[in-house]
C-alpha cells in the first residue's frame, strides 16, 4: 500500500492513501486570473495550475484550511461537484452550505473518520492563526489538519497540513497531543495584506519545522501569487535537512511505516 502527494500549485495538492483520495485547497484559476481577498482585496495568479479538476481521480472529500480565494477560487467553484464532502472550519461551512450541503466544520481538535476495505482515515482539526494580533479578527478562520491513515488498526502514515497559520509557540502542542508526525506540508509565502504578515516566511516557516520535527518537510504555498513576498530560498537556506521541495505536478511517496 502506497500514500502519495502530487502537487498541483499553491496549497491545492492530490492525497492518495490507499484506498482514500483528499484534494487539499483547490483552486484551479490560471496564470493572470484575480482572486478576492476579503475586504476589498485582490490578488492576481502568476503561475498556472499543474492540472485541472477534471484531470483529477474524483476524490472522497475537499480539505477546505480556510475560505480564501486563493484556496477555494471560481474555477474550482465551477468545477466541484455540490454534493462533494468539504472539511473546513465552522465559519467557512456557514458560508458554503447553501451551495455545498456535505461541508462540515470541524471544531479544532474534533475529527472526521472514513472506513474501507480494513483502512481508516481520520482527518482532526488543528489550530492556526492567520493574522497578528487583533489583525487576526479581520480574516477568516483557519484550521490545520492532522491526517491519519491506518491499516488493519496499525498506523501507517501521520501527516501534518498546516494551512496558513503564522508561527506561534503554541502550535508545539500539535507535537504534545498527536505525537511525532512523518510528513508535513507547510505553507509558506510570507504573505502580505495591508503590510502585515497574514503566512509564514522562511523564518516563521523554519521555527515551525524545528518544532514539529516531521521526517521530512514538504513546502508549498510560496509563489503563485502577488502577495507572496517570501520566495522558497528564504526557508531553504534555514532548513537544509529533511526538506523536500516539491515541483508542480509531480508525485512524491509519502514516507509510510513499515509494519
Amino acid at each position: 500500500m502506497t500514500a502519495t502527494v502530487t502537487f498541483i500549485g499553491n496549497a491545492t495538492t492530490l492525497l492518495r492513501l490507499g484506498a482514500f483520495t483528499l484534494l487539499t485547497d483547490p483552486a484551479f484559476g490560471s496564470a493572470g486570473s484575480r482572486v478576492y481577498l476579503g475586504k476589498g482585496m485582490w490578488t492576481k495568479r502568476l503561475t498556472d495550475p499543474a492540472a485541472a479538476y477534471a484531470d483529477l481521480p474524483a476524490p472522497d472529500a475537499i480539505l477546505l484550511s480556510h475560505l480564501h480565494g486563493d484556496h477555494f477560487d471560481r474555477a474550482a467553484r465551477r468545477a466541484i461537484p455540490r454534493d462533494l464532502p468539504i472539511l473546513t472550519t465552522p465559519q467557512a461551512q456557514r458560508r458554503l452550505r447553501r451551495n455545498w450541503s456535505a461541508a462540515q466544520g470541524l471544531p479544532v481538535w474534533d475529527a472526521q473518520e472514513w472506513h474501507r476495505d480494513g483502512e481508516t482515515l481520520r482527518v482532526t482539526a488543528l489550530p492556526g492563526r492567520h493574522g497578528p494580533g487583533l489583525f487576526d479578527l479581520l480574516l477568516p478562520d483557519v484550521m490545520g489538519s492532522l491526517i491519519e491513515w491506518e491499516r488493519d488498526g496499525e498506523p501507517m502514515l501521520r501527516l501534518y497540513i498546516t494551512g496558513d497559520t503564522l508561527y506561534r509557540p503554541f502550535l508545539g502542542e500539535i507535537k504534545q497531543r498527536c505525537g511525532d508526525v512523518d510528513a508535513m506540508l507547510i505553507h509558506l509565502g510570507g504573505t502580505r495584506v495591508l503590510g502585515m504578515l497574514v503566512t509564514m516566511d522562511g523564518r516563521q516557516g523554519a521555527a515551525l519545522t524545528r518544532l514539529i520535527r516531521p521526517k521530512v518537510a514538504l513546502p508549498i504555498h510560496y509563489d503563485d501569487y502577488r502577495v507572496m513576498k517570501s520566495p522558497l530560498s528564504d526557508y531553504l537556506v534555514r532548513c537544509r535537512e529533511g526538506v523536500h521541495p516539491l515541483v508542480r505536478g509531480d508525485t512524491y511517496d509519502l514516507p509510510v511505516r513499515v509494519r
